[in-house]
């Protein structure tokens, strides 16, 4: 019965975002009657324009998860700072024991990342950038620690508001 309802669903998804699938992961419970097994999906979404989130889904079947992973994203998008091409400024992300760090580059350099960082860079609309990753190499703390350095980036317009001061006193 589930079979039918997947087409309507893949109907309903064709709303502008990107949607990117970093990882799938099979996951199995021991119980009395033998292993449970279940999968968990990382997805990352984002509308190319500065605008993007990640989530997480677990489920019985693979598909269900993508998609539970999916709606997740969607309602945790965030806002990034984002200059031309590229951000405003180097940028260290971190969460638990996984750093990204993000620096701005020229026109023509292109997404200089890796895997799961590239998926978030690529959804978020940043087409020029050079990243290094440290620490760990864990998808999901990769993707959580870009995104959060993504959100602390300010243009000069940002922080000139902040401070309140013009654009031109702040960078003098």
């Amino acid at each position: 019965m589930a079979r039918e309802n997947r087409p309507q669903r893949k109907q309903e998804q064709d709303d502008g975002f990107i949607k990117k699938l970093i990882c799938v992961n099979r996951v199995s419970k021991t119980v009395k009657g033998g292993r449970n097994m279940r999968f968990a999906a990382l997805v990352v979404v984002g509308d190319g324009n500065g605008k993007v989130g990640y989530g997480q889904g677990k489920a019985k079947e693979v598909p269900e998860a993508i998609e539970k992973a999916t709606q997740a994203a969607k309602k945790g998008l965030v806002r990034v700072a984002v200059v031309d091409t590229t951000i405003p400024h180097e940028v260290l992300g971190k969460f638990g024991r996984g750093a990204v760090l993000m620096m701005p580059a020229s026109e023509g350099t292109g997404v200089i990342a890796g895997g799961p960082v590239r998926a978030v860079m690529e959804a978020a609309g940043i087409k020029n950038i050079r990243t290094k990753s440290h620490g760990t190499q864990n998808p999901v703390n990769c993707v959580k620690a870009t995104v959060e350095g993504l959100k602390s980036l300010k243009t000069v317009e940002e922080v000139a508001s902040l401070r309140g001061k013009s654009v031109e006193e702040i960078v003098g």
